[in-house]
């Protein structure tokens, strides 16, 4: 190349250099601290999620911009303001909400029925939509209609604990993490899918390898999910696939599932719900708002926002028990004496057992099912307490991972104390320091579903198992699809409760 060209190319170079330069200055120009950031890439590489322990560069950050109680980062070169004061906390989630009603935006529709699935669900919605799919939503969990699917959430959990002692009289340990998976995966096929696929007895079922088909990323689908960030509008040209084809499977099992419900066939289940909900005479816009797909789309995001975190929780759970068998004991004292009182375990009997949802709050506080949450801004709004003005798009962010393992907010952050969580010490939590399922009128609209059905699953385990942390097992973090789960399962031994 002549020296004309290698001119050229050096001023591009720099031009680009000193636009990045520029566009990374969002921050330092409002006095909001930032980490150096890589040109062009910014932190994109760090927080978006693409590094599967982003939560511990956030910590780090979040460590050392304490005081400040808020940094910027940059995803390429769009600004993400990082904050964790309680009270402006309570602003955005809750006290200002109308000006932080929406998540980030995800155009995903590429004229495609897969991609259709993802935007028809709650959790995609955004403004007007949202509150109207959400108020829709919301009856269908409240507790009378959990209550409904106790029994099935117990059978489940009868078969999760016969195969586990099963599996603990033949092996030295037992992978938790994938028992406690295929229980989830039982329990939501079953409560969402009117589908009893056993997938503890029989692994290779078409539905469970179907649906952990459809939640594995592959590297392939991720630089095609990176390529369509950067160039949606060639995608939708093309009319090119998100995601996988496992989708198309999984649609057809909800249609057929809702035929069969047509002609009769009822269960009492999440579907029958929102089938209750579509035709319910006293609201006249559920049926322009629950179309098929959109309720298809629905029973997909209960498997999609359940199977994996009640799975990490219920193995969280037991690793934490087994860690310290003074408060296993304990539980276990006080499970027992509830069936003793009520002869078995019911629902009443479960909301009512104040150690056992401490212990399942403080495994919460511990680790987080997402280690962020997020919000976008949707009117201009001076945040409270600072000199900084927010306008619609802008992104904000809160550590969770962060906020439940700050020594500010809990003593002796590390360490499992359920009692944190009692009654009588619940007045002594800060607001806003505890947040696994959201806060507002976005949290998880599953959250008392959730619950329950880990309740269920560890009272029973807790009752026929003493757990012990296999010799030499380690727990090792990482996030998939945002969601924090143990990277390499969780390994037990199980030894029978002496009656």
């Amino acid at each position: 190349m002549g020296v004309e060209t290698w001119l050229l190319v050096a001023t591009v170079a720099v031009l680009a250099w000193l636009y990045s330069s520029w566009r990374h200055s969002y921050w330092s120009s409002r006095g909001v601290p930032s980490p150096p950031a890589l040109p062009f890439l910014g932190h994109f590489h760090k927080s978006f999620l693409v590094d599967r322990t982003c939560w511990i560069f956030l910590n780090e950050m979040y460590n050392k911009f304490r005081d400040s109680s808020m940094f910027g980062t940059y995803e390429l070169w769009r600004p993400v303001l990082v904050l964790w004061d309680p009270e402006v906390i309570k602003h955005i989630f809750i006290k200002d909400f109308d000006h932080f009603t929406d998540r980030r935006k995800f155009d995903l529709n590429t004229g495609n029925e897969r991609e259709k699935l993802s935007m028809e669900m709650l959790t995609m919605k955004n403004g007007a939509e949202w509150k109207s799919l959400r108020a829709i939503m919301t009856p269908t969990f409240t507790s009378g209609k959990i209550k409904s699917m106790f029994p099935l959430v117990c059978d489940k959990a009868d078969a999760l604990v016969k195969f586990s002692m099963k599996e603990a009289a033949e092996n030295s340990h037992v992978d938790m993490k994938n028992n406690f998976g295929r229980f989830s995966m039982d329990t939501i096929a079953s409560c969402a899918f009117g589908i009893e696929c056993n997938s503890l007895i029989d692994k290779n079922a078409e539905f469970p390898r179907k649906v952990e088909a459809f939640f594995i990323t592959s590297l392939t689908g991720y630089i095609k999910m990176m390529l369509f960030l950067l160039m949606p509008k060639l995608f939708k040209f093309f009319r090119v696939h998100l995601n996988p084809s496992e989708a198309e499977f999984l649609i057809d099992v909800v249609r057929k599932t809702m035929a069969a419900r047509k002609a009769g066939n009822k269960r009492g289940d999440f579907l029958d719900l929102l089938l209750e909900a579509r035709d319910d005479p006293n609201n006249p816009n559920s049926k322009q708002v629950l179309g098929e797909l959109t309720i298809v789309a629905q029973s997909v995001l209960f498997l999609f926002a359940g199977y994996e975190t009640t799975a990490s929780l219920l193995a969280f759970s037991s690793f934490l028990l087994a860690k310290n068998k003074d408060q296993q004991h304990r539980l276990r004292d006080e499970l027992q004496q509830m069936v003793a009182e009520h002869g078995d375990i019911t629902y009443q009997a479960i909301m009512e057992a104040t150690l056992l949802d401490a212990c399942l709050q403080e495994s919460l506080r511990l680790y987080p099912p997402g280690a962020i949450m997020e919000r976008s801004c949707s009117k201009t709004i001076k945040l409270p307490g600072t000199d900084l003005t927010l306008k619609p798009g802008d992104l904000v962010q809160v550590p969770l991972w962060s906020l439940h393992h700050d020594p500010r907010n809990w003593p002796d952050p590390e360490a499992f104390i359920p009692d944190r969580f009692l009654p009588e010490n619940k007045g002594n939590i800060r607001p806003f320091t505890h947040m696994p399922f959201g806060m507002g009128p976005r949290n998880c609209i599953a959250m008392r579903f959730a619950l329950m059905e880990a309740k269920v699953a560890l009272a029973k385990l807790l009752l026929k198992a003493e757990l012990e942390v296999a010799p030499g097992f380690k727990l090792t973090l990482d996030l998939v699809n945002g969601l924090m789960r143990p990277k390499d399962g969780i390994m037990l031994s199980l030894k029978p409760v002496k009656e």
